[in-house]
C-alpha cells in the first residue's frame, strides 16, 4: 500500500514499522505518538498496539509494486532502528531496498548508535539515504555517530529545532532539513538559529531544506525563510538502465 505524504521533503512514506518510545526532548510532543492514537481509536487494524513498537512482515513488499520512481520516507511512524525492532526484520525492510532500486529510500533514526552497532550486516546500496534527527545541542553526538556509518548519503533532521546549533560541524553531510516543533504546545523556534544554519550550509554547499517555522497553526505561519522557499535536496541517483 502506498501513501502519498504532505512532508515536504518527501513524496510517500512506506511504514513496515509502526511505534517507537521517546527517548530525547524532542519527542515530548511527537506528531506519530498523537496519530497512531487517533487511528487506533479510528479501528484501524496497522494501529490496533497504539503507539507500541509493531512490526508489519505484510507492508514488507509494497516499494517492489511501485514501477514509478518515487522518494520514500521509511517509518514515517517509527524509527526502523528501534531496539524493539529485530536485526532480521531491519535485514528484510534493506533487502526489500535494495531490490526497488528505482525508489530514493529516506530513512530516518534517533539511534544511529544502534546503526553503528548493527550496520555491518546490513547492504547499503546507493538509494538508501540515512539521516538522523538533532533538536539542540544535548543531542549533536548523534552528528558523530552518524558520520562513521557506511551510507552513501547522509542527513540532518534539525527538527522540532528548540534550541541553537551553533557552528553546527556539517562538513561531510549531504543534506540539512531544518523545521520548527508544530501542533499542540509547540515550542518556539527563533529565526537566528535557522538562518545560522543555512549560512553554515550555504558555506559548505551543502543543500539546504527548510520545511516549517511551526507553531500551533503551522500552514498559517508558512515555510518561508528572508523572502523564499529553501526546496534544496541531494542529486537522486537513478539505477542504469
Amino acid at each position: 500500500m502506498s501513501t502519498k505524504s504532505s512532508i515536504e521533503w518527501t513524496e510517500t512514506t512506506w511504514n513496515p514499522v509502526t511505534g517507537c518510545t521517546k527517548i530525547s526532548h524532542g519527542c515530548k510532543f511527537c506528531y506519530a505518538d498523537r496519530m497512531a492514537r487517533r487511528l487506533q481509536a479510528m479501528g484501524l487494524e496497522k494501529y490496533r498496539n497504539g503507539f507500541a513498537v509493531t512490526i508489519h512482515p505484510s507492508a514488507l513488499k509494497d516499494p517492489l509494486t511501485w514501477k514509478k520512481p518515487r522518494l520514500v520516507f521509511v517509518n514515517s511512524m517509527s524509527d526502523l532502528f528501534h531496539e524493539d525492532v529485530p536485526l532480521s526484520f531491519i535485514q528484510s525492510v534493506f533487502k526489500t531496498m535494495n531490490e526497488a532500486s528505482q525508489h530514493t529510500f529516506q530513512v530516518l533514526t534517533k539511534r544511529p548508535s544502534r546503526v553503528l552497532e548493527i550496520e555491518n550486516n546490513l547492504d547499503w546500496s546507493p538509494n538508501i539515504w540515512l539521516g538522523t534527527s538533532i533538536e539542540s545541542q544535548r543531542w549533536q553526538f548523534r552528528l558523530q555517530e552518524l558520520n562513521k556509518i557506511n551510507a552513501e548519503v547522509k542527513f540532518l533532521s534539525l527538527e522540532p529545532l528548540i534550541g541553537p546549533l551553533p557552528d553546527i560541524p556539517v562538513k561531510g553531510i549531504d543534506w540539512v532539513i531544518v523545521g520548527g516543533e508544530s501542533g499542540p504546545g509547540a515550542r518556539p523556534m527563533e529565526p537566528d538559529w535557522v538562518r545560522e544554519i543555512r549560512d553554515v550550509c550555504l558555506q559548505e554547499e551543502i543543500p539546504f531544506f527548510f520545511k516549517q517555522w511551526g507553531g500551533v497553526f503551522k500552514k498559517r505561519a508558512g515555510r518561508i525563510l528572508d523572502g523564499r522557499t529553501w526546496d534544496q535536496m541531494p542529486a537522486v541517483k537513478l539505477p542504469a538502465s
